[in-house]
Formats: C-alpha cells, structure tokens, sequence
C-alpha cells in the first residue's frame, strides 16, 4: 500500500515463481482490482466530512496517488469526487516514498511545499511527506499499526480538517 504499481511487482517477483512480466500481468490484476471498486469501494465518512470542511473554507486540496492515472480517476469517479489537482503514480519519474509526487501537486496547486500538509495511511506516503518538508498527518485505520506511521507529525485514527490545519 503507497508503492508505485512497478515496485510492488518486483517485490512479489522475487518471492513468487513465475510471476508473469508487470505488463503482461497489469491487466489481469486491473481487471480483478477494478471489478472490486466497482462494487465494494466506500470512501471513509471522516475523509468526506473533511473534504467537504476544506472545501467550504476554501482550502485548496489535491490528491497524489501511487496508483495510476486510470485507477485514480475510476476511484475517484466511484466514490463522487472531483479535484481540481490530481497526481497519480504513472505520472511521475519517482513514488512514493520520494517526494515527487506531493511536491508536483504543491507545484500544480501554486502552494509552497512548506504551506501544504500531507494526509497518508502508509508508512510510503508518510516518508514522502515528510522528504517532501510537508507537514505530515499519519491516519491510521488499523488499530495497532500506529507505529508504521511514527513518522509523521501526528498520528490519528480518523482525518478532520481541524487536525490537518493544524499542522500549518
């Protein structure tokens, strides 16, 4: 979770025999992952209510994804949202846990990095928060794991805007 698609190939290549090649093999995980989105994927309450909180304070508001453009749309589009600003994991030379990816939304967004707080629920995301010189808020939805996240400014178990402004 928070790797780019490439990088966790190659991790189960090389536990796995006969893991066919990542290009071969992209379409039949799609295929499976996307039938799930379609009809098992529900965004978390606390995530809308933030969204919906940030939004009405004006708060600008991008996503960056290790996952690929046609994933991140189809997620997104599932779920009912829409950003103005969107990153995903095929678009960038480097993911997660390099800060490519949250410094390109900072640059698209015309924020300075410094003034953008990262939102993540993996240790990946976490590390490219904090390289990034963001204000990192780790979410934690696995009680016990809190740990995995230790390395970003505050640890929570559910997202407000409240904690996320407060990092700035």
């Amino acid at each position: 979770m928070g790797s780019p698609y490439a990088r966790t190939h190659a991790y189960f290549a090389a536990r796995a025999a006969g893991l066919p090649d990542p290009s071969a093999f992209w379409p039949e995980v799609s295929r499976e992952l996307y039938a799930l989105l379609d009809t098992q994927l529900t965004p978390f309450d606390d995530a809308l209510e933030t969204l919906a909180e940030l939004r009405a304070r004006e708060v600008p508001v991008a996503v960056a994804s290790s996952s690929p453009r046609e994933r991140l749309d189809r997620t997104l589009a599932r779920v009912g949202l829409a950003f103005g600003v969107t990153v995903a994991g095929d678009e960038i030379e480097h993911g997660k846990p390099a800060p490519d990816m949250f410094l390109e939304a900072a640059r698209r967004l015309g924020v300075p990095p410094e003034r953008c707080a990262v939102v993540e629920d993996s240790p990946p995301g976490v590390q490219a928060g904090v390289a990034a010189g963001m204000p990192t808020l780790g979410v934690c939805r696995v009680p016990g794991t809190e740990h995995t996240l230790a390395a970003a400014d505050r640890v929570v178990d559910r997202v407000s805007a409240t904690a996320i402004l407060s990092l700035l």
